[in-house]
């Protein structure tokens, strides 16, 4: 059955030593992960019986650096530097003791946010979507496979931004790790293969105007390098 006009291309990452691609289903992610993080946005204590969950549009992706445009309708775009995880396998209910295998691989990425909306639609207790599923609000680098890797649980996700460091941690500082996360996830939506998580930001995250250059990077693993446009 024909389409009435054409359908848009699948989303899709590189994958390092590969020439195929990861074709991405949906963007999850988790706000407030590192403890540091979640105090900087005014969270005093964090519950681990309440994950806090929000979503981008697949197509929000920019693959593999380059240019970000600066979005519309905000003077205060923020930078989140985030761990990325890509599956391969989904489901319902996944327990976190076999969640690790669901992994395709990592990567690296920004949650770009618009704070300045973001604060305004806190303030009103309204949906906050705007801040965060913008257009090109999810640039991500070439992903990893788990294959290759194994599945990284200490090692360094930083961001720099013009050749100052930014935001610096070690990803073992997660409040929730990958598996519980892919857990959490899987009792609220059935995981696809396709499937891209963001895994939260460390403390650091601050303004971006065009013209910066950043350079993210989860180091042994994988790194993204682009400029604001």
């Amino acid at each position: 059955m024909p389409f009435l006009f054409d359908a848009p291309p699948v989303p899709s990452l590189s994958v390092y030593g590969s020439d195929a691609r990861f074709p991405v289903h949906r963007i999850y992610c988790i706000g407030r992960n590192y403890a540091d993080h979640a105090k900087e946005m005014g969270a005093q204590t964090v519950s681990r019986a309440n994950p806090v969950f929000f979503m981008k549009p697949a197509d929000a992706i920019v693959a593999g650096g380059g240019d970000v445009p600066y979005p519309s309708v905000t003077r205060e775009l923020h930078h989140e530097v985030e761990m990325v995880v890509a599956l391969a396998r989904g489901g319902r209910d996944i327990d976190a003791a076999h969640a690790l295998e669901c992994v395709f691989g990592y990567g690296v990425g920004l949650d770009l946010t618009r704070r300045d909306l973001q604060a305004a639609m806190k303030a009103k207790g309204l949906p906050w979507d705007v801040a965060k599923g913008f257009d090109a609000s999810a640039p991500v680098s070439a992903l990893r496979a788990a294959s290759d890797i194994g599945h990284p649980a200490h090692t360094r996700l930083s961001l720099a931004v013009n050749g100052d460091t930014r935001q610096d941690t070690d990803i073992a500082d997660m409040i929730f790790p990958v598996a519980e996360i892919i857990a959490e996830l899987s009792k609220l939506f059935e995981l696809k293969p396709g499937d891209l998580i963001f895994t939260g930001t460390p403390a650091g995250v601050g303004p971006l105007v065009r013209g910066d250059h950043f350079v993210a990077e989860l180091a042994g693993v994988a790194r993204l390098e682009g400029r604001i446009a």
